[in-house]
């Protein structure tokens, strides 16, 4: 199976008749913004999840200290600034006059610092930053301060992360809820304000412009850097799954944005002068292969490494984005293509010709005699789908007693987070992608950890993996972190945290005449109507 079984481009042609009306009293058009994004929204807490969709969300009515341009630089956001004393181990950040949250309480260091705590203890970035940190204190309501047991210069690149939990700042009384459990409430400082009376998962997010939301003085926008400005009054999500649907919405001016219209669903919109075809983010998003280390069979590394003959990376990118080679990297390892650390230590095992019959007798050699395995995986989310697909062809193909477990985006991210074994519910595995931005380095790298249940899901144990990981923050150069990045993938792939199954380029579909979209994510402050 080298594609999956699309939508055809003549069903978007004829799904006009069948578009839901949105019947949402709107403002003046030109400050309304009607987007289909990637995936439902079901959690509304993005340092609980590391989901896209609530990632999105996060960067919609939150703010963080510091925000990383598109060279992956750390500027000044919520923060006015900072000081560093004592060699560098005592750090105090101002923050900026004015800030309000959405409930209209000002934003004070008594906010921050529990949002900090917080966040450090689900975020990799945060959790490293966690064991230089001696105190993190109050000083009084604008500032704060970090007593380091050693110098950090990564401190602020930390505070700034973009992707998958980043350091966004709740008020206090919502960032004093434990880590592991979900805030209930959507109450940020941000450039957009949620409008909690009128979700509803499933069908329809809105978010509103903040009025006393005052964008950073300072430099250009830049990724998540620079000012925030929200020229629209309104921005709402509309939840259409059907991707035939979604395109004839945008076609006929119901929606202005799909996010990730498929392949043949894109080549429909190319035709269309209205509407502009672009890759939401420069760099590639990396597919992955997530196991389960803690239950057989893949707690055994034998059963891990015997699927690699069979994994063609090229099947698994068609599937996603179709045959366009410019749309899809194979030899992918560890980094983000086309950055620093990006090598091919390692992939010897991921290159050259495939073979299923390699891939079965690895499979005897580990010991497998049809014990049962779970794939779990979701239907309504572009990329993730198209690789589930694949791979539960491929574990048929291999001779897996294999249970496939297709629901919806939502249930697949409260699934995965169970740890228990296949007869009480639990997974064998999974696919999913992650942005650019969080496989630049180890710094933020989820699935690269190895600290067992304090893991990504699938939760391994790999302790030179984190050792490789430790030496990386200490690097003097970037020779240095280099050679480290080429260590740490030679032990990935042997170990197989994960595998690797391709990068691809994210294409979204957007009205030309929506002009100032900022690359890199699904940002919507600075897009004007023109």
């Amino acid at each position: 199976m080298n594609r999956r079984d699309l939508l055809r481009t003549s069903a978007a042609a004829g799904a006009a008749a069948a578009l839901p009306r949105f019947a949402t009293a709107q403002p003046a058009q030109n400050r309304l913004l009607k987007m289909v994004p990637q995936a439902n929204l079901t959690s509304l807490d993005p340092i609980w999840t590391t989901a896209n969709i609530t990632r999105n969300h996060g960067h919609m009515i939150y703010d963080s200290l510091y925000g990383l341009d598109a060279n992956f630089a750390p500027q000044p956001q919520m923060a006015e600034g900072h000081v560093l004393d004592d060699g560098g181990k005592v750090v105090t950040i101002t923050l900026r006059q004015g800030l309000k949250f959405h409930d209209g309480e000002p934003v004070r260091a008594q906010d921050v610092v529990p949002s900090i705590n917080r966040w450090m203890k689900r975020n990799p970035f945060g959790q490293k930053l966690a064991t230089v940190v001696d105190a993190l204190e109050v000083v009084d309501d604008r500032r704060v301060r970090f007593k380091l047991k050693r110098p950090f210069p990564l401190l602020f690149k930390a505070l700034g992360q973009v992707s998958n939990s980043p350091a966004f700042i709740m008020p206090q009384r919502l960032a004093e809820t434990d880590a592991f459990q979900q805030v209930r409430e959507a109450i940020g400082s941000g450039p957009f304000k949620f409008k909690a009376d009128e979700f509803n998962s499933g069908s329809l997010v809105v978010y509103e412009k903040f009025a006393d939301y005052v964008p950073t003085p300072n430099g250009t926008p830049s990724l998540t850097a620079g000012p925030k400005v929200a020229y629209m009054d309104r921005v709402e999500w509309h939840i259409i799954v059907d991707a035939a649907t979604a395109a004839a919405a945008l076609q006929t001016g119901e929606i202005d944005w799909y996010e990730q219209p498929p392949p043949e669903i894109q080549q429909l919109l190319r035709r269309n002068r209205q509407i502009s075809i672009e890759a939401i983010d420069p760099l590639p998003l990396t597919g992955i292969l997530r196991f389960n280390h803690l239950h057989p069979p893949f707690a055994d590394k034998k059963m891990r490494q015997a699927i690699l003959p069979a994994i063609n990376q090229e099947e698994f990118m068609q599937a996603v984005v179709g045959t366009d080679a410019s749309l899809f990297r194979t030899g992918v390892g560890l980094f983000t293509p086309g950055t620093p650390l990006a090598n091919d230590a390692g992939l010897a095992p991921l290159m050259g010709p495939r073979s299923l019959d390699r891939a079965k007798a690895l499979m005897r050699e580990a010991g497998y005699t049809n014990q049962p395995m779970r794939l779990i995986g979701p239907t309504d989310i572009l990329a993730p789908a198209a690789m589930t697909q694949m791979g539960a062809d491929l574990v048929r193909r291999l001779g897996f007693n294999a249970d496939i477990v297709l629901t919806d985006w939502g249930t697949t991210v409260t699934r995965r987070a169970s740890r228990e074994p296949l007869d009480r519910g639990g997974w064998s595995m999974l696919f999913t992608s992650f942005s650019s931005v969080d496989f630049v380095d180890p710094a933020a790298h989820y699935p690269m950890r190895g600290n067992g249940t304090s893991a990504w899901f699938g939760w391994p144990t790999i302790p030179r993996l984190e050792e490789l990981r430790d030496a990386w923050f200490d690097a003097p150069d970037l020779a240095a972190e280099q050679a480290l990045a080429r260590e740490m993938q030679t032990v990935a792939m042997d170990e197989l945290p994960y595998v690797p199954v391709g990068a691809y380029l994210s294409i979204t579909a957007i009205k030309r005449n929506l002009t100032g979209r900022v690359p890199g994510l699904a940002l919507f402050w600075n897009i004007r109507r023109s």
